[in-house]
């Protein structure tokens, strides 16, 4: 068995990630629907989803320059 430390803290970062995003939607949108009903979670969740879209966007534009430099790193 190898340890692989990178891909480690790699896939943490990643459950991380996608658990903070999961608290988010769901206690937030819980809490929106209990105070204010259906129609205010609804529009909630829209923003919070407009909010992730620049980070989105980001991370996107992160991972074209990583495959970039690897394929430019595959012709040396």
């Amino acid at each position: 068995m190898s340890r692989d430390l990178r891909r480690y803290a790699g896939q943490t970062n990643k459950r991380m990630l996608v658990g903070f995003i999961a608290v988010v939607v769901i206690v937030g949108g819980g809490l929106i629907y209990q105070i204010y009903g259906a129609g205010s979670a609804i529009f909630g969740l829209g923003c919070i989803l407009v909010g992730l879209a620049p980070l989105s966007l980001i991370w996107l534009i992160m991972k074209l320059f990583e495959w970039i430099v690897k394929k430019s790193n595959e012709y040396e």
